[in-house]
């Protein structure tokens, strides 16, 4: 069969790390970027999912998080429980749920 280059860019240090565990696998780059292209047209998908990452919380949606939890329980009428109340209603849940 007739031998073909393929050229990629990456990141270097994925490089690196990509070399290095393909090293641990007992294999090169090049058999590992093999064994996924026979994958891809073998089931004619890539062999994995695909996502995205989930989304990082930042100050700004976490503060808007608690104001729509000040919301909630302002109209649930228990926006004025103390720190000591509410402790205890999330160690109860705690014991709910380990039983």
């Amino acid at each position: 069969m007739a031998q073909a280059t393929f050229s990629v860019r990456m990141d270097e240090s994925l490089k690196e790390q990509f070399d290095t565990l393909c090293r641990d696998f007992g294999m090169n780059m090049t058999t590992a970027i093999n064994v996924f292209a026979r994958a891809v047209v073998l089931q004619r998908r890539i062999p994995f999912e695909i996502s995205s990452p989930e989304p990082q919380v930042t100050r700004n949606s976490a503060v808007q998080a608690f104001r729509a939890l000040r919301e909630q329980a302002k109209d649930n009428g228990v926006s004025d429980m103390t720190l000591d109340e509410i402790n205890a209603e999330i160690a109860a849940a705690r014991r709910e749920m380990s039983e």
